[in-house]
């Protein structure tokens, strides 16, 4: 019913924002319109496209570039997109594409595939593989070019860390070593959240992979086997994770539930939580000092010497050691669009080096461009850069199938079920293996004990 009820209120918001902006733009069937993510901190993809508005029309003449940033949080923003993508007179010619939601679009026809296109685009082998194969979907085709990724670790607060007796070098080998130094700083440091887990409906996808998921890849398990080709619910490494969870919420070493399941948790934790010394260890994304800075939302210019960065350890120290999950987003092109040719000149136009690099700059992105990572440019003003890029030689990805967002969906309840105290971990762990089995099938689940 809650879903129902967002869903109704964001058409209705939907609505109401394509009427007041015009619905499709000029009737001369030679606006580009390009839709994206607006929100908070996140404001690199609108420079970019700022950016090269005008350079697109100088190099097309006759043809406008419609920019329509959207304003909403992450799950707002898919439902948003897709509402846009129902009708030909809204549908946007280039979508900016969450890599996970490739799969289920490409099923629902909202996107071209661009095969043909890459073939005769020099640029494309420019791109690391694994990178390419982020807009690849099961049926074998590429829909969206890559524009950066991202990888996930321990961000931390040296001077909190110093009050508390800890070291500014912290290197944490095991869960309990997080856990050990987050007690330290509750006990010594009051009035500051030791540590930030993501979890709960509110903050979305930061639930299922900046929080459960860097916990339950640095297990045993994980939330696909590759090999059986079946979803792995329950397993030990799962309710270890649910575990974890309800330590750092009962010993009060998180937010609290309301902080945590409020749909700006993340935004307030980059903007508000790190730069004021509220919050001493978070586990989170490379991402962050897009908001700070010079320019950036919450520009923050001690951001560099007082926070660090260290890999987020696996369960007991067994190799790799150090756990990383990889996402990033996509340019796509609309299956509707009527304007294909003009739409891949403006991805190509994006992509190219120049403005990839001015893009990863602005939103802190981790390069997927052999040539951008060998710039100068690509680290300058971000000291932490090359320890994010690093950290890509051992991560791990989503199971990018068509339910997996559905699948997200449930393990985000199952997280707010531990840390609301409303459901144990056994028994989120089993109603989220219920769940799992409706959305993908009791043929494609196995259990691991």
């Amino acid at each position: 019913m809650r879903r129902k009820s967002a869903f109704a209120v964001t058409t209705v918001m939907v609505a109401a924002a394509l009427s007041a902006c015009g619905g499709s733009g000029s009737s001369d069937g030679k606006t580009i319109k390009v839709a994206y993510q607006k929100f908070g901190n996140f404001i690199g993809a609108d420079e970019l496209f700022k950016k090269i508005k005008p350079v697109f029309e100088q190099q097309n003449p006759g043809y406008k570039l419609k920019l329509i940033p959207i304003e909403a949080d992450e799950n707002s923003y898919y439902t948003k997109l897709n509402l846009m993508r129902r009708s030909p007179s809204t549908a946007p010619d280039v979508a900016y594409e969450d890599t996970f939601f490739v799969n289920s679009d490409a099923q629902a026809r909202f996107l071209k595939p661009l095969d043909d296109n890459l073939k005769s685009w020099p640029d494309w082998s420019q791109f690391f593989d694994a990178a390419k194969v982020a807009g690849q979907a099961s049926d074998g085709h590429t829909y969206g070019i890559p524009m950066g990724t991202d990888t996930r670790g321990l961000w931390y607060n040296k001077q909190i860390f110093a009050k508390a007796g800890l070291p500014a070098d912290w290197q944490p080998k095991t869960w309990n070593d997080v856990l050990a130094a987050a007690r330290q700083i509750k006990s010594k440091v009051p009035g500051v959240i030791p540590l930030n887990v993501y979890a709960g409906k509110g903050v979305g996808e930061a639930a299922s992979m900046q929080g459960f998921e860097m916990l339950l890849y640095g297990t045993a398990d994980k939330l696909y086997d590759d090999q059986t080709k079946k979803w792995v619910v329950p397993s030990k490494g799962m309710g270890d994770s649910f575990n974890f969870l309800k330590t750092v919420y009962s010993e009060g070493l998180g937010p609290t539930p309301q902080q945590a399941l409020d749909p700006h948790w993340s935004d307030n934790v980059a903007g508000q939580e790190l730069p004021k010394g509220k919050l001493a260890i978070d586990l989170d994304g490379s991402w962050l000092p897009q908001a700070w800075i010079p320019g950036g939302a919450s520009a923050w210019p001690q951001w560099s010497s007082t926070l660090g960065t260290t890999p987020m350890p696996t369960q007991n120290g067994q190799a790799p050691g150090k756990v990383t999950m990889s996402g990033g987003w996509l340019l796509s092109i609309g299956a509707r669009t009527k304007q294909a040719a003009a739409a891949w000149k403006l991805v190509q136009l994006a992509m190219n080096k120049e403005n990839s690099l001015f893009f990863y700059v602005k939103a802190t992105q981790v390069s997927v461009r052999k040539d951008v990572v060998d710039d100068p440019k690509y680290v300058e003003g971000n000291p932490t850069q090359k320890f994010w890029t690093n950290l890509v030689s051992v991560t791990q990805y989503r199971p990018a199938y068509s339910v997996y967002p559905q699948i997200s969906n449930q393990l985000q309840a199952a997280t707010e079920a531990v840390v609301t105290n409303q459901g144990s971990p056994q028994s989120a762990m089993n109603d989220f293996a219920t769940q799992v089995k409706q959305i993908a099938g009791p043929d494609k689940v196995e259990a691991k004990s």
